[in-house]
């Protein structure tokens, strides 16, 4: 079962794509990007990347991909979420622009650019249990923070005061940082584990 390649999806509306891409690909997946429902019919998992929530929402919408990406959610494809992905995975935003959706499926509260603008951006390291040792080192990018954790949601990860940057409920997985850019290959390992156990 752990030799099987397994085909999954980069969300490719807009966003860091091929960081994504080089990631899951040198992890042993074979990837597509996925533009339209037809495309997402033919994966096992999907990763949202980072980029700008709101418009990869009206994106999403303008390419017919909201429903059927809200049906594979439901239906229980492993889906993974990396800032704006985890805004698009959470199913309340805090301060989100004017009519924007999300695809849904998490039970949190979420807050876009929690931490200030692209000047505001750090790096830190992260203890996160699942992943074991040694730390991640996550670095944070006009980020969101999940500032409630509703049920059924795990914190895999906080800060040093305690707010959670990293969640998961049974197939779905968000980050509030950007291990793609890093070299963090974890947080893609653990995904592409829950797309082989699906």
């Amino acid at each position: 079962m752990a030799g099987r390649r397994p085909r999954v999806g980069v969300l490719a509306l807009q966003g860091d794509v091929r960081e994504h891409v080089r990631v899951l690909s040198e992890l042993g997946a074979d990837v597509e990007l996925i533009r339209r429902p037809a495309e997402l019919a033919a994966v096992e998992g999907l990763v949202i990347p980072g980029g700008e929530s709101s418009v990869i929402d009206k994106l999403s919408r303008a390419f017919g991909m909201q429903q059927p990406l809200r049906d594979a959610i439901a239906a229980g494809m492993p889906v993974y979420g990396t800032c704006a992905g985890l805004i698009l995975l959470a199913d309340r935003i805090a301060d989100g622009i004017r009519d924007q959706q999300t695809f849904g499926g998490l039970d949190v509260l979420v807050r876009r650019n929690a931490f200030g603008s692209q000047l505001d951006s750090f790096e830190t390291d992260l203890d996160v249990p699942v992943l074991g040792e040694p730390p991640v080192h996550a670095v944070f990018i006009r980020a969101p923070l999940v500032q409630e954790v509703g049920e059924g949601v795990e914190p895999l990860a906080r800060l040093a005061d305690g707010r959670v940057v990293a969640v998961r409920r049974e197939q779905l997985l968000g980050t509030s940082f950007h291990p793609e850019v890093t070299g963090e290959h974890r947080f893609h390992s653990l995904f592409l584990d829950t797309v082989r156990a699906a």
